[in-house]
Parts: C-alpha cells; structure tokens; sequence
C-alpha cells in the first residue's frame, strides 16, 4: 500500500485521478493521497466524487512560478520536500498545466519517486507562434528522458508511466492485433491513417479571455489540451505494422489551424448576441478588444498532414484533425461548474487505417451526452458509449479472410487479469493508473508496462512538429517541419482476446 501525492487537482484530476485512487484504496494499493496546487487554484480541500460517494483531498498550496522553469523553484521545492517526508511519499500523479510537467517530473525523479505523467509529457508557452519554443517541446521531452535514465541509474525501480489513455483501450488493442495479423502475413506497413477527434468545446467570446480552464492565452491550444492522445496512438498503431525494416525514421510535418481571431469571424460577438439571452449584458468585450487581447493566442483547431518516411521514401501518410470548434451539447448562457464538461464537450472520433491492398480498418466513436435516452442504446451512434471497428479484409487474395466484420461494444469487451475490460474511456484511465498503482505496490514488472515514458518520444516528435510547423507559419516562414524519429524501447505488443492486459 503506497501514499500518493496529486500535483494539480483541477477539473481533470477531481474527474480522473482522484477517483481512481480512492478506488486504488478500496483495492488496498493506495494508502493516503495528498494534493498539491498553486495560491488561488483550489482550497486547502478539494472536494470530488468517488464510486462510493463525495469525499474531499487535503490540498498543500505552493506559490505560483513561470513556467520557463525548467526546474522548482526553492522555496515550492522545500515545501514539497516537507511534504514527501512528512507524510511518507511513495509515488506522485503530476496532473498540471502541462507546461510545468518537465519541472514537477523532475523534482519527483530526483527524489527517487515514481510518477504517474498526464498528457502531453509537455509544452512550451507561445510555442504556436515562436518557432524556438516550438522545438523546445522536443528538447525538453529528450530532457526529461535523460533525467528519467539517470534517476533509474540511482533507483532501478522508478517509473514514469505517461496517461495515454488509449493504450489501455479494448478497441484500440484490437486494432493493433489485426494490423500486426496482415502485416505477419505480407509483410505490409500501414500505408495510410487518417484520424479525427472533436470534444466540442463551445466558448463564447467574452469566455475567450475570461474561462481559464483550456484556454489558449498561453500560446497553445488544441494539439496540447488533447491532441497528445492521437500524436501518441497513431505510432503507437503504426508500430504493429512494422516489419523487415520497414520502419520510419523521420516524419514530415504541417499545420493548418484557426485561433480565437477565426473563430470570431466564423461566430462573433454578434452571433452570439443573438444566440443567447443575456450574452450581450455579460459581455464586457467589443470584437476589436477580443481580437487585440486575443493576438497570438492558441490553435482552436489544427488540420495536421503527416509523411512517415524511412531513407527517404514515404511509408506512411496521414492526416490527424483536431477539433475544439465543433459538435457541441452547449445550450446554456453560463457553464457548468464542472468545466471538464461544463461548456457542452462532447467526444466524437474516427481512425482509417489502411494497410495497402489488404486491409481497411474504421474506428468510429460518434457519441452525445444523450446516454441513449434518444437511441434506446446507450452502445449506438448517438449513445454516450458508442463504439464500433469495421474490418475490410480482401478475401480474394486470402480465402479465409472475411471481406467485412463488424466489432461493437459487446464484441471489443474481453477479460483482463479476471476482470472485464470494457471499451469506454472513463475505464481505460482507470486502467491506466490501476497498472501504475500495481507497479509501485510490487504486483507488475517493468515489462508490464504499456505506457512506459521511453515509448513516447515519436508522440513528442509529432507535437513537437506540428507547433514548429504553426509557429513557422505565423511568423512567415516554410510551415513544413521534418523531425528524426530515433529508436525506442518497443511498446507491449497487442493482446489477443482474453489474455492479460490489464486491472480495473
């Protein structure tokens, strides 16, 4: 049983984290949990919901600092030093705003202390317009690796274990499977991707400036809040394909995205007046002062070609879309409290993989806030959990292929370690910490590891190169970036129906 500390509890953490760990108590993995914020962030306890009801995390807060730091400040480092030791520290979740993840991953590495890692494993402010911060992404993911090398020269036991979700998602598993089954038969890579990701997040004008929660005054947008996931799963579905040196070693990157100042000329100040009662007795914006407030904010959304190539030549195309203004459930003037849902989020995604002549895989997760209420299926197009694979197999050249499968909810759920893993995001997260949690508890090797920090610099090279391809577009330069994918460890392979994977 180990006591964990929660560095940043905001809307996320309270949603995801806390949760899972006071699930992680009922299991006996986890001891007691502490939190951490800055002055003016959260209250000295924060309060959320777990599975068996409210409960509350006593919260230390620090003093704010910039987030050009690249290491703590001395006076949050003795405070959190205090902390570790007076309450018996054994591991930390680092859930911040992602420019400071380098800083507080860091401190925790030289303390010897496990780290559970959100996403993205870091940005840099204003690093969609300034192409040096743009490249920073890179060079300080290469940082952080380097201090996680050293700090497993001194503690072989530690790990950075990074929350991407979709590593420990059944569908996801079963993609993985059946691109490493025709690239086993014919030796093809995946030739083409094209993948798709809308959360729907309305924010009215005057929220642009006033709504801290996402935003993009820092610079950044889209690509950092939860575009990481897809940098991350597309090599990571890739992967599964390679075969006979069939292996990317660079990528060809450009960026093609709006900001607040688009976004206001597709709806502005007076669309939204006309939208909602009351807007215009909040609004304390005229367009002119949003669009000079809003000058160099962050993408909203982002339209990313990607090339995959290896001794020059094109393996791989494809294109990732990310998309904050889209299908959204909004409908009310002023947001829920709860902003992790608050201003109408609603998650639709699509993957098409193709894998030459042989194979055509579609992912699609087309879903409302409905839960069914509408489709009377909650696993239907339109359900809060909906999700299918379609699997197009050419049968002609291989007989005992199937031309077309449907996988739905009921066929992507399998077992894992004896319990049932269903194909939702909300439990893919709750697998994700239960295998860190079981890691630092002693019951996983590092071999076990699906989510380990050293599979994720290609996810940081795509970043890394989509903000350097928007930051050389801003100030006027080429907005094509290439970037060297060096080697990593490879990645857990992907499991077949029924075998271990996974807990919770």
């Amino acid at each position: 049983m180990k006591n964990l500390l929660v560095i940043g509890v905001g809307p996320h953490a309270r949603r995801s984290h806390l949760p899972a760990l006071a699930a992680g108590q009922a299991a006996g993995l986890v001891g007691t949990v502490r939190g951490v914020d800055i002055l003016g962030a959260a209250d000295a306890a924060v309060p959320y919901d777990a599975d068996d009801g409210p409960r509350s995390v006593p919260v230390t807060l620090v003093e704010p600092f910039g987030s050009e730091e690249r290491t703590l400040p001395d006076a949050v480092r003795r405070t959190l030093d205090e902390l570790v030791d007076h309450q018996g520290i054994d591991a930390v979740v680092v859930s911040t705003e992602p420019a400071f993840h380098l800083a507080y991953t860091g401190w925790a590495l030289e303390r010897g202390l496990s780290v559970l890692l959100d996403k993205p494993l870091g940005v840099r402010t204003d690093a969609s317009t300034d192409p040096a911060q743009a490249a920073g992404i890179l060079t300080d993911a290469d940082d952080l690796l380097a201090r996680y090398e050293a700090a497993r020269l001194r503690h072989p036991e530690i790990m950075v274990s990074v929350q991407s979700q979709r590593r420990y998602h059944p569908a996801f598993w079963r993609l993985r499977q059946l691109i490493a089954e025709v690239a086993e038969a014919t030796d093809c890579p995946v030739t083409s991707v094209q993948s798709f990701h809308s959360d729907g997040q309305w924010r009215l004008p005057d929220e642009l400036l006033d709504l801290d929660y996402h935003g993009y005054d820092r610079g950044y947008g889209k690509c950092a809040h939860s575009g990481y996931h897809f940098f991350d799963i597309i090599p990571w579905l890739l992967a599964a394909g390679e075969r006979g040196g069939k292996v990317p070693d660079a990528v060809q990157v450009h960026a093609q995205v709006t900001r607040p100042a688009d976004f206001l000329a597709q709806l502005g100040v007076e669309d939204h007046e006309r939208l909602f009662d009351g807007f215009a007795a909040r609004n304390l914006y005229s367009t002119q002062d949003l669009d000079t407030a809003a000058h160099g904010f962050g993408e909203v959304d982002a339209f990313i070609s990607l090339a995959f190539r290896s001794a020059g030549r094109t393996l791989t195309l494809g294109s990732l879309n990310l998309v904050h203004n889209g299908f959204s459930q909004r409908g009310n003037l002023t947001p829920a409290a709860g902003l992790y849902k608050g201003n109408g989020r609603v998650r639709q995604e699509t993957h098409i993989i193709q894998q030459g002549p042989f194979q055509a895989l579609h992912f699609h997760s087309l879903q409302t806030l409905d839960e069914g209420v509408r489709t009377g299926d909650r696993h239907a197009p339109g359900g809060d959990r909906h999700v299918e694979v379609h699997v197009f197999r050419n049968n002609r050249l291989r007989p005992a292929w199937k031309a077309y499968t449907r996988l739905g909810h009921e066929a992507l759920t399998t077992m894992s370690e004896g319990q049932v893993a269903v194909p939702t995001q909300q439990s893919s997260r709750r697998r994700a910490m239960g295998e860190f949690l079981e890691y630092v508890n002693g019951r996983r090797t590092r071999e076990q590891m699906r989510s380990d920090l050293t599979t994720h610099r290609t996810a940081a090279a795509l970043m890394a190169g989509a903000y350097q391809s928007m930051a050389a577009r801003w100030t006027g330069a080429s907005p094509e970036a290439t970037l060297s994918l060096e080697p990593t460890l490879p990645d857990a392979p992907a499991p077949a129906p029924g075998t271990v994977v996974g807990t919770l």
